[in-house]
């Protein structure tokens, strides 16, 4: 039985590609973990929203009620949407309920949010969660694909699981036989899917019967081979031509960054 090619250049809604072609996924949180999560951030806001209105009480026992409604007003405001900006912006996507079940809210390219995405995710939120009782929160993220909210949507945002354990694939090695030739050809950056692929590829080519490993190796060397000039060697493995390709990549962007850091830090130790 043999694996078509597209399987391995084939990326998910959840997937980041490193600078390597490294595919890391970022799984979203499930249905269950978001409800436990919100109904502590829920718990904790009421709590913190009964103790602010006592206070306040208290405080404008006498003053006249024009003033007292202007108060209940602004920590209702305070409570309901500075809380939970300042302390999603400020801890990168979490709340108390999220450190408590091991989530936090990233944008939809996987990067830490903002105080805008933030700020945004509390006014829909206090409409569809404390308005609607959670009822739009609800169905919206069962119908999501990633559990997202109204909020997560109109924010760019949805919410992952941080504990997970999270193995990265060996970097791939060099062939010593191809390292004179790799050294000095013209490798070009390959697209994401086609590193990708290849990558994928040299990680489970054990697990591929030797027709379909061999088939679906001369289709990516000849792909890729359309970046890479001159040819490698007549006689050369497809497997060992795509890791010399790959690695050789690797090698010349670690270089490149390194090259760009260390010019950075003279400019700055200049000034």
């Amino acid at each position: 039985m043999t694996e078509p090619a597209t399987e391995f250049a084939t990326l998910t809604a959840d997937d980041l590609v490193t600078g390597e072609a490294v595919a890391l996924d970022l799984p979203p949180a499930g249905l269950g973990t978001r409800i436990a999560s919100g109904l502590i951030d829920i718990l904790a806001t009421i709590a913190l929203l009964i103790a602010a209105y006592v206070f306040l009480m208290i405080a404008t026992a006498r003053a006249d009620a024009a003033l007292q409604w202007a108060a209940y007003v602004g920590v209702t405001i305070l409570v309901f949407l500075v809380y939970p900006t300042a302390f999603e912006t400020l801890s990168r996507g979490r709340t108390l309920g999220k450190y408590a079940m091991g989530l936090r809210t990233v944008r939809d390219d996987g990067g830490p949010i903002s105080a805008q995405h933030a700020l945004v995710r509390a006014l829909i939120g206090y409409v569809e969660i404390y308005a609607f009782t959670g009822v739009p929160a609800f169905f919206s993220a069962l119908l999501s694909e990633r559990g997202k909210r109204l909020g997560d949507y109109a924010a760019g945002t949805y919410v992952v699981r941080e504990r997970v354990h999270l193995i990265l694939p060996l970097p791939t090695q060099m062939p010593w036989p191809l390292q004179q030739w790799a050294a000095a050809a013209d490798i070009a950056a390959l697209p994401t899917g086609l590193a990708l692929a290849v990558r994928q590829y040299l990680g489970r080519a054990h697990q591929i019967s030797p027709q379909a490993r061999a088939a679906l190796g001369h289709r990516l060397a000849e792909q890729v081979a359309a970046y890479v000039a001159p040819k490698p060697p007549p006689g050369t493995p497809p497997d060992a031509f795509l890791a010399a390709v790959i690695a050789a990549r690797r090698d010349r962007d670690a270089a490149r960054l390194r090259r760009e850091a260390d010019f950075r830090q003279r400019l700055t130790q200049r000034r």
